[in-house]
This record gives C-alpha cells, structure tokens and sequence, in this order.
C-alpha cells in the first residue's frame, strides 16, 4: 500500500513539473535545431500582489528609508538581477541538460532561430530565517525565426514555475534565479522527446 502511494506521488510531482499550456506550434517543429539566440522580455511582467512592477517597487523601497543607500539599492538590484542572475541561470541550466552540445542557446542574434523568455508573473517568495517560501514565475517561451519574428514555431506558457531547491544562498535573486532554472528544465523536459 505505502509502495503504491509512493508512486502515486512520484507520478504526481513528475506530471507537474512538466506542466505547460502549448500556446501554439509543436515540440516537433524544433527536432532539427541546434541552437538558439536567446532574449529575454520583462516589459509585461507583473509581481504577486501588486498591479504594477513600479507599486512594488515603492512599497519594497518604502520599508528600506531608514537606512543610507538601501532602498535604491533594492531597486538597481532588481533590475541588475536580469542580466547578471536570472538569464545566465536559464542559459545555464538549459545548456547543462544537452551535455554533449546536441542543442545550445546563448545570446547569438546570428543564430538562425531565437527563443524567447518573456516573463509574465513574479511571486519573490521569501526568506524570514525558519520559514522560506520558494519564487514563482510565470513565462513564455516562443521560437522564432530570428529574420522573421512573425513566424513562429512553437509559443508555451509556463505557469507558476516553482524555484530549483540550493542548498546555498536565499536572496531575492537566488530564488527568483532558480525559478528560471525551472522553467528551463520543463521546456527542455519536452524538448528531449523529440530530439
């Protein structure tokens, strides 16, 4: 009995760490690639509990006025935290999976396809010592022909990603990083089934 409920959990966990809304096209579409250019679009993105990124923003920086520096430093961070942790962990992982080099992407505008991150959700989560709450986001992942944007070979939403587990660091940026790092491994989940 503890056998069958074990696998039921097994069977559960993997189906939603593979969930996905195919938006439009198929994985098939994408066999023959081998490597993309990758951008990544924050331009609609929405925080959890907010209706705008900019209102979260003012309330975070808000609770950090009384000390020198650190309210604006929380807002250069989270746009820092783009570039420097959140697109170098999804290049990163999704690299790491194709070991041998069967498929690579990086930013390469020369590459023939381009493969879109366009984040749509953000849920911070938290770190408050004893109790800590993964990140969430929320993404679209749409190939493209590089030279003709409006064709499209495959669009996938990402719902509510929940954040890779570390065992080192709990920033902000890290948990929001390895929920990048989740998005990766469920697109590349599906990718490897028809390579």
């Amino acid at each position: 009995m503890k056998k069958a409920f074990f696998m039921l959990l097994l069977v559960t966990a993997t189906l939603s760490a593979q969930r996905y809304d195919l938006l439009s096209g198929e994985f098939e579409q994408l066999k023959d690639i081998k490597e993309y250019n990758v951008v990544f679009d924050y331009s609609a993105i929405k925080i959890h509990g907010y209706d705008t990124e900019e209102e979260y923003l003012a309330d975070k920086m808000k609770k950090r006025e009384n000390v020198a520096g650190k309210a604006e430093k929380f807002r250069t961070d989270w746009f820092a935290y783009r570039a420097d942790l959140y697109e170098p962990a999804f290049i990163n992982y999704f690299n790491k999976v194709f070991k041998k080099g069967e498929v690579r992407v990086g930013k390469n505008p020369e590459a023939k396809y381009t493969m879109g991150i366009k984040t749509t959700w953000v849920y911070p989560g938290y770190n408050a010592g004893t109790a800590i709450e993964p990140a969430k986001i929320s993404a679209i992942v749409t190939v493209y022909e590089t030279a003709d944007p409006q064709h499209i070979l495959l669009s996938v939403g990402f719902d509510k990603s929940i954040g890779l587990e570390h065992e080192l660091g709990n920033t902000l940026g890290d948990r929001i990083s390895w929920a990048y790092e989740r998005v990766a491994k469920n697109f590349t989940i599906q990718l490897k089934r028809f390579l």
